[in-house]
């Protein structure tokens, strides 16, 4: 039997095929993935131990300066008690005021934009605790302390009217510049809370005056001491709210102990020197009798079972 033979080269053909060329394709090379830093970047202003117990500690003055204010007003005549009861409200409320802010009630988280691109994206901001606890006691408290230079001057009631409407738009204005997302809006109401401010002292410092002018000589020594020295204390508040909420220069502890001492000297100290003078200017001091001291007469009273009779 014959085997077939191939050639050679047919065989090369069959069993080895030709080795063939492939060129390599292109490929794109990705950059390494890097690590890139938190957009935007946020600032923590927090309070530490010191502020909190700055703020327990004014806490406790505001409540024995009020038991010592409600003490003093039951050794008076019931007529002559107006001051001792407004001077007693101021700190209660503040007493109740620095509570919730020591116990975290009256404390809020605030975020400020502090910078951002062309493009509105946001690459810094501040969060910093605000304090709204504080801006209630300042809304009613404050026109109560005008209240009481009002009523040792004489002011008339249109014009304290006037003092009181103002000081409650300077103490909201002021909210809302601590509560304002955008830098410009949160000058813009520090602006309109300083306008406010400036009427307060036309009122207190140039009418207050003015009214006092009919009074007796220590009477009028008396206003022109303790009202310069409520409006230099008040003059120093929107100088802090400056350098702590609107431009964060002094942190959240030094925000604390700075509206601390001031409001230990415009409240209980402020309270002190005013019912001291009043009770021992007692003979001169004016007394409210009628409705505050007895209530309403048989005339204006109500009486059940008349129309009965009539029937």
């Amino acid at each position: 039997m014959m085997i077939p033979q191939f050639p050679e080269e047919i065989f090369g053909q069959i069993v080895v095929p030709a080795a063939t060329h492939h060129k390599p394709t292109h490929t794109t090379h990705l950059p390494i993935p890097t690590v890139t830093p938190d957009i935007p970047r946020i600032h923590h202003q927090y309070s530490s131990d010191v502020g909190h117990k700055t703020l327990w500690v004014v806490c406790i003055l505001m409540g024995v300066s009020s038991l010592a204010f409600y003490a003093m007003a039951m050794r008076v005549p019931v007529q002559k008690r107006l001051f001792h009861i407004l001077t007693a409200f101021i700190t209660t409320i503040a007493f109740l005021s620095y509570y919730a802010m020591a116990t975290g009630t009256g404390i809020g988280i605030h975020t400020t934009v502090i910078r951002e691109t062309k493009l509105h994206v946001i690459t810094e901001l501040v969060k910093r605790q605000v304090f709204w606890a504080r801006y209630i006691d300042w809304s009613l408290t404050t026109p109560l302390l005008l209240l009481d230079l009002s009523l040792i001057a004489g002011i008339n009631g249109a014009s304290i009217l006037v003092i009181v409407f103002t000081d409650v738009v300077m103490i909201l204005s002021g909210l809302f510049a601590a509560l304002s997302h955008d830098k410009a809006q949160g000058w813009g109401w520090y602006a309109f809370a300083c306008l406010a401010y400036l009427t307060i002292v036309y009122q207190i410092g140039y009418k207050g005056r003015h009214a006092v002018t009919t009074k007796d000589t220590k009477t009028k020594a008396f206003f022109g001491s303790i009202s310069l020295f409520t409006l230099v204390l008040w003059t120093l508040y929107p100088i802090i709210w400056g350098v702590a909420d609107g431009a964060r220069v002094v942190n959240v502890d030094g925000e604390i102990i700075a509206y601390a001492v001031l409001d230990i000297l415009a409240k209980p100290v402020f309270g002190f020197w005013l019912l001291l003078t009043h009770d021992a200017m007692s003979r001169t001091s004016p007394s409210i009798g009628g409705f505050w001291a007895n209530g309403l007469s048989s005339e204006g009273t109500i009486r059940v079972g008349d129309g009965q009779n009539d029937a």
